[in-house]
């Protein structure tokens, strides 16, 4: 970070995330900024009265963002989050270890959005009040006339500003689809990352499991030839060194059994995860499709936009028309002005003679 802005800020919060930038030519893909999960903090200026989130990710600092009003921290999953930076034209997103910390920082944004909101507000007010004390006098509104062909040349802007109002709406939507659209894909991130946890964790155990059931084997058999010997101890009735081996034969059949209800336990808990691997599954593949149903949905979206701009295109042809016309009349206008100044110039002659 700047070392100019160490000595006025202040850190407020801070925790760890990995944090991601969106893909400046997709729009829709996630880039890593870091390696691993770095920190990520809030700073104070008292001198400025402004919040920034700061993140150094070892010798350049991949988040330096001032918070605004206007911005918006999204969850998109139970540990992922991401809010736009319009400065910086790029959407920044936070994947957390635990839900917890991701509701944490969430709710540390939505305070610093309102104390920089307040900032603003007053800001704002002492501008009003300056304003104010330096007017002078009121100044009249302009005074439009519209007369002849003038009316139709603010007919056809007026049509232009409507398209291009709806242009915008469209790709406002457009805009909010595609943002759609990075929530559901950061959602399929993370299942994907824990689908392939718990496949590593599957194939693991798949591997382990033959192997343990040849010691279960061993430990099984091992256990019987130690009964074995007990009965055999217990029937021969010994005494002196037969109880003391008695003793290390009981105590080591009790180990053995202890160490089988141990593996049994794990096997157990392996098969209780394979439920949840085919949950991830049917997850993925729900996020999946309404990703499909998003881009479908975009796809309509650029079709209308695609028809506004050809009909935008239309009204600005339109207008060079109008623009035309009006320019020959004006030339005709002012052929008729200068003949009948000339006729006045005859006509005052004729009144002197």
């Amino acid at each position: 970070m700047f070392p100019h802005h160490r000595e006025r800020e202040q850190p407020i919060f801070s925790t760890r995330a990995h944090v991601f930038q969106i893909d400046p030519a997709t729009k829709r893909n996630w880039i890593p900024a870091s390696k691993h999960a770095v920190t990520v903090s809030f700073f104070y200026d008292s001198n400025r009265n402004v919040y920034r989130i700061i993140s150094v990710g070892g010798t350049k600092a991949i988040i330096n963002c001032i918070v605004t009003p206007s911005m918006t921290f999204t969850k998109t999953s139970q540990k992922f989050g991401q809010w736009a930076d319009s400065r910086a034209n790029t959407v920044y997103g936070l994947g957390f270890a635990t839900e917890q910390q991701l509701h944490q920082f969430s709710e540390k944004f939505k305070e610093v959005k309102d104390a920089a909101r307040l900032a603003r507000e007053k800001s704002q007010d002492k501008e009003l009040v300056n304003t104010a004390l330096s007017i002078a006098a009121p100044q009249s509104p302009p005074v439009m006339c519209v007369n002849g062909p003038e009316d139709k040349l603010f007919r056809s802007q007026s049509a232009d500003i409507t398209l291009s109002s709806e242009k915008e709406r469209i790709k406002k939507m457009l805009s909010e689809g595609s943002i759609c659209e990075m929530n559901l894909e950061a959602e399929l991130f993370t299942l994907q990352d824990s689908n392939s946890k718990l496949v590593a964790a599957l194939h693991e155990a798949n591997a382990n499991v033959e192997q343990w059931k040849k010691q279960l084997v061993a430990y099984q058999e091992e256990t019987e030839r130690l009964r074995e010997q007990v009965a055999d101890l217990e029937a021969h009735g010994g005494h002196g060194p037969s109880d003391l081996l008695k003793d290390e034969l009981t105590q080591s059949l009790e180990e053995l059994e202890a160490l089988l209800k141990a593996k049994d336990e794990e096997i157990h808990i392996l098969q209780s995860k394979k439920s949840e691997y085919h949950d991830m599954e049917r997850e993925r593949d729900q996020a999946i499709h309404r990703l499909r149903e998003v881009e479908m949905r975009n796809s309509e979206l650029e079709r209308r936009i695609q028809n506004t701009e050809q009909n935008l295109g239309n009204s600005l042809e339109e207008r060079d028309r109008l623009d035309t016309e009006l320019q020959r009349a004006i030339e005709i206008l002012d052929i008729k002005i200068f003949d009948l100044n000339d006729l006045r110039q005859s006509l005052v002659k004729l009144i002197d003679k």
